[in-house]
């Protein structure tokens, strides 16, 4: 069974370890969000690409982001420097931007320079950017354009947003392999991730949605909100700001035109006649992810619910 996950953020990486575990390497491919990519201190950082990296390979620190009992003496030093430290990168962190970076450098373009670090860190899976081409997130708030990463680590999400831009999504095309991933697919899931901004940022690619459309794989997506609240991140506030009801049914609602079955967490489940009723097909289940063997029982039951018999949406794909 060929299975394909857009991720990006902490929870799809949670989600993608656990299919990770179910699947065997081959089966599982991952597109991943790089609208959240930029430079800092010299150096190309592709976070979302990075935290699935470091998810499927075991490496991956508490707080969902870094590397587990990272040092942080490079940072350290660069503000005794007197540098702008607010992006925080822990040593072993650091030397996979500085191999990225080089291999960047050298010409590789950035869907080789994933496969080149897989490869190194022991990971099976494919993992592919949405892109090689340059595509960035910028919030816009208040008459100023802040960088993705920008409004999220340094403002802390604070400022209010009036609009999303994936700037240079126009005239991108998507890594080679990733329509493929999606045509050539059994089961594609969209990870609980942020619907605006990660998911955004991948379906912005021209190509991808139309890919989406096309497929005869089923589409399953699981909701990033719970009980009216993200799960992580500022999703929900995001929601809010773009005068959306903070609700599964939502998130739902914006994957309307190629989705097969919405996963709801089981704490939503007085949502289900409003799915029904507006002709979304939707099972709950306990979406919440806090250690490892709930990444893998989710993964399980989403692979279980998405294959099973009367998923086919009536859409005619």
């Amino acid at each position: 069974m060929k299975v394909t996950v857009l991720s990006g953020g902490v929870g799809g990486a949670k989600l993608c370890y656990g299919l990770y575990q179910v699947l065997s390497g081959h089966e599982l491919s991952i597109v991943v969000n790089t609208g959240d990519d930029a430079e800092f201190y010299g150096l190309y950082v592709s976070p979302d690409t990075d935290s699935v990296l470091y998810a499927l390979a075991g490496l991956e620190g508490e707080q969902g982001w870094g590397i587990r009992n990272d040092s942080f003496h490079a940072i350290e030093t660069l503000r005794r420097y007197g540098e702008d430290v607010w992006f925080n990168v822990g040593d072993r962190d650091l030397a996979t931007h500085l191999h990225r970076t080089a291999l960047l450098r050298q010409g590789r373009s950035l869907s080789q320079a994933t496969l080149a670090l897989c490869r190194c860190l022991g990971v099976g899976a494919a993992v592919r950017p949405m892109s090689d081409d340059r595509v960035r997130t910028r919030i816009i708030s208040q008459g100023r354009s802040y960088d993705f990463q920008e409004y999220m680590v340094k403002h802390r999400a604070e400022p209010p947003v009036e609009r999303i831009v994936f700037s240079g999504s126009d005239a991108a095309l998507p890594a080679p392999g990733v329509t493929e991933s999606l045509t050539d697919a059994d089961l594609v899931i969209l990870a609980p991730s942020n619907p605006l901004v990660s998911i955004g940022a991948i379906l912005a690619v021209p190509g991808v949605r139309r890919a989406l459309l096309q497929t005869k794989a089923r589409i399953g997506a699981v909701s990033p909100i719970v009980a009216g609240k993200a799960i992580k991140g500022p999703a929900a506030r995001m929601l809010q700001e773009a005068g959306l009801a903070v609700s599964p049914l939502t998130v739902s609602r914006l994957y309307r035109d190629f989705l097969d079955l919405f996963i709801a967490d089981r704490r939503d489940s007085g949502w289900e006649a409003d799915f029904y009723r507006e002709g979304q097909r939707v099972c709950f289940l306990d979406t919440l992810m806090p250690d490892a063997d709930n990444k893998i029982r989710l993964a399980g039951e989403v692979l279980q619910a998405l294959a099973g018999p009367g998923n086919r949406s009536a859409r005619g794909r």
